[in-house]
């Protein structure tokens, strides 16, 4: 049976023009319309993209945009920016643009304005930082923090990491940051191996303080530091603060509530990140360049709320995300930042993309019948084009590219910058253009190596570029890839913002971490090749 979305004309009309241009290839495009370099481009708060090298036509786009508005895509983000319950599944708004909007703005949300909250938090979190990296918050034994450890997991780590790593040029370098997320106690043995924990701050990220990963790495941590000052447990509230609600369990874990940071229902987790799950990197920047951060976020989404669709960067993305999804079934998206402080950027994006749109039905529970989501991954360059860009020019599977370019290195030596922006530039190129059988025999090529050089092309890109990397800039680029999920979960008419995908596997662990710790010969209730791994692993542990 065919869903109302492949049924609608507009999604027929595509399909019906998809067949004329799917063997066009790129060197055709370009023939036939040697300016669209410049006009299939856009640009807005100082982000420029270049998405000319992607298998479209001018009427490509025209029929993607009436696809978009048969969805009623602009109704739906205003509905987003308006605070209603489009999470669905779990009743709740969807509000992380309300965390970087200014304190003029007003939100309301089951009939009370958050955005007094939100600055309250915000200004709780900035006087708590000036102290810390001041040294006036000192530890248990009154010595200045040097140490700061997050503590958290998915969206409560990845956003931290990310942001760190982008924005370490500007973070204060006398405080060594460290991340511990995966329950594998090597991960927290690494991260404190060096440490003084006279000297060590503890940021504990979980909303309701019962995550089993984050819990478990946090109570070690605790012990850690309670075995240095010899079980004085009034060490910990000198040495853990909590980003979480639930008030009752901080205070039982020792820490002082008033080093306690909320968030709320209507910030999902991988939208957390300049919430006070952003506590960890407003201690590296500072106050300053962290609201520097979150008016660069709040650019891009006023920009999203009110540009036109043709001149709408996440729109623009989005919509050509659901083209190669949906027509050409793509599966897979590289993201390649040309900048190694974005080293982390396409990890952080696998969340933010695939558990967003990773769903397999409809937000009335019906089963799709077309593809959402795509698998994210990606590597800075150059490094990447020693690895993997192998199989993007020249493997059997079609990988849509976004590189991210910066004008201006943070680190200005010698050439790199344009040595770096010149393989940015070739690749893109490379992929689009390839190189041709009659190019490679040219060159000499002996008859039997010219199929093995040729470079078939027509692999598609998007190229993003902005003049440096700075915190606003960072914001911006978070915020670009952000709405262009939602948009992509619009056309899909699926909910982007539940992750219940993350469940069963968490009931299933808590049900076997007891029965891995037995030493009973209990019967066991899984199917025959769990039961047979669990006799195992504990066969091997004794």
């Amino acid at each position: 049976m065919t869903s109302g979305l492949k049924a609608s004309q507009p999604w027929k009309d595509l399909q019906t023009h998809f067949e004329s241009i799917r063997d066009q290839h790129l060197r055709e495009l370009f023939a036939q319309d040697p300016d669209r370099g410049a006009t299939l481009a856009a640009e807005a708060v100082g982000i420029y993209l270049d998405y000319s090298k992607n298998r479209i036509s001018k009427e490509t786009m025209r029929l993607l945009f009436a696809l978009a508005e048969s969805c009623s895509l602009q109704e739906r983000i205003e509905a987003m920016f308006r605070g209603e319950k489009i999470n669905n599944t779990e009743q709740r708004a969807v509000l992380h643009t309300a965390l970087r909007a200014p304190r003029t703005a007003s939100v309301m949300v089951d009939g009370s304005d958050i955005i007094p909250q939100v600055h309250e938090v915000l200004d709780k979190m900035s006087a708590f930082c000036d102290r810390v990296r001041g040294g006036q918050w000192t530890g248990h034994s009154d010595r200045p923090i040097r140490n700061i450890v997050n503590i958290g997991i998915g969206g409560s780590d990845l956003g931290p990491v990310m942001a760190y790593e982008a924005l370490r040029h500007f973070s204060q370098r006398n405080l060594v940051f460290r991340f511990v997320s995966n329950v594998d106690a090597t991960d927290f043995a690494e991260a404190v191996a060096d440490l003084d924990p006279a000297e060590t701050l503890f940021i504990v990220a979980s909303k309701t303080f019962t995550t089993i990963e984050t819990m478990t790495n946090a109570n070690t941590a605790r012990d850690w530091l309670l075995s240095h000052f010899g079980g004085d447990t009034a060490a910990v509230a000198k040495h853990f603060v909590a980003l979480s609600t639930n008030a009752d369990k901080v205070a039982a874990f020792g820490i002082d509530t008033e080093n306690m940071f909320e968030f709320w229902d209507w910030v999902g987790g991988r939208y957390s990140m300049e919430s006070a799950i952003g506590l960890s990197t407003m201690l590296a920047i500072g106050p300053t360049a962290f609201h520097e951060m979150l008016a660069g976020f709040h650019e891009m989404d006023e920009h999203f709320r009110s540009a036109p669709l043709d001149q709408n960067l996440p729109i623009i993305m989005g919509l050509l995300a659901v083209w190669y999804a949906n027509f050409f079934q793509v599966e897979t998206t590289a993201v390649l930042p040309y900048e190694q402080y974005l080293k982390r950027f396409p990890a952080y994006l696998q969340q933010l993309t695939m558990e967003s749109n990773g769903k397999y039905v409809t937000t009335e529970g019906q089963p799709v019948d077309y593809q959402t989501g795509m698998i994210y991954w990606g590597e800075p360059g150059t490094n990447g084009q020693h690895s993997f860009y192998q199989l993007i020019h020249l493997g059997t599977r079609l990988v849509v590219c976004d590189f991210i370019a910066f004008a201006k290195s943070l680190n200005p030596i010698g050439n790199h910058q344009d040595v770096l922006i010149a393989n940015v530039l070739a690749q893109s190129e490379a992929l689009a253009f390839g190189k041709t059988d009659d190019e490679v025999r040219s060159e000499g090529t002996p008859p039997w190596l010219v199929p093995h050089r040729v470079f078939p092309g027509n692999r598609p890109s998007n190229t993003i570029l902005a003049e440096a990397l700075s915190p606003g800039v960072l914001g911006k680029l978070i915020a670009l890839y952000e709405h262009s999920v939602y948009v992509q979960s619009v056309i899909w008419n699926i909910d982007a913002f539940d992750q219940w995908g993350v469940e069963l596997g968490k009931v299933l662990a808590m049900r076997i971490v007891p029965e891995l710790e037995s030493h009973a010969s209990d019967d066991l209730y899984h199917d025959s090749s769990t039961n047979s791994l669990i006799r195992r692993y504990r066969k091997l542990r004794r």
